[in-house]
């Protein structure tokens, strides 16, 4: 019998980790999905992150879209401290300096533009808006995915992240899902959102 491939997008809430498990006290996506036992998800998002994550138990998809050859954007929303200048912002679009493994990393280009308005309901627990007076929504555009480089980034010009967002990878949104909500995709309509061409 032909393995059933199965994909679903979730948006992972504040403080869950990217995988099945508990850890740390940490509470895993176990404690808010019931799913067969071989899906599990492709990437991942930091604890303290939010958004698109997919859970599949296709091993090429895995392969495809974190393979870095194949440059797959990603776009984050991104609320940081501070309203960055637009010389700030060029200097993030051309690339900037960050640690990776204790080593000094170059970015690749990025998209960046400070959105004027976001309509978000508030985190669970919200962000400390009393510490942080002035801020603003950022939206970011990535073709790699280096350990929380959104943050490592944004702190790089001099804002550092409040509250980070995963809201699409190519075309695949993570609008209309609320945080913990979870649906389920078909193969077509996946693969074509993403942008990756169907294997057999």
């Amino acid at each position: 019998m032909k393995h059933k491939r199965l994909y679903y997008v979730i948006h992972k809430p504040y403080k869950v980790l990217s995988q099945f498990s508990d850890e740390n006290e940490n509470p895993g996506l176990g404690q808010l999905y019931q799913l067969p036992k071989d899906i599990y998800p492709v990437g991942r998002l930091d604890l303290d992150s939010e958004g698109l994550l997919i859970l599949t138990n296709d091993k090429k998809l895995n392969h495809q879209l974190l393979n870095p050859k194949q440059a797959h954007k990603r776009t984050y929303w991104a609320e940081v401290e501070g309203i960055p200048t637009e010389e700030s912002l060029n200097v993030f679009r051309k690339g900037v300096t960050i640690k990776i493994n204790g080593k000094a990393y170059i970015t690749l280009p990025a998209e960046v533009e400070i959105l004027k308005e976001v309509n978000l309901p508030e985190r669970n627990p919200p962000v400390n808006y009393t510490k942080h007076p002035v801020r603003c929504w950022l939206e970011i555009k990535l073709t790699e995915g280096k350990n929380r480089q959104v943050r490592r980034m944004t702190a790089a010009i001099g804002h550092p992240t409040l509250r980070l967002i995963r809201v699409a990878i190519e075309d695949l949104q993570l609008a209309p899902l609320a945080s913990g909500g979870i649906t389920q995709v078909s193969e077509n309509v996946i693969l074509k959102k993403l942008r990756i061409q169907p294997t057999t």
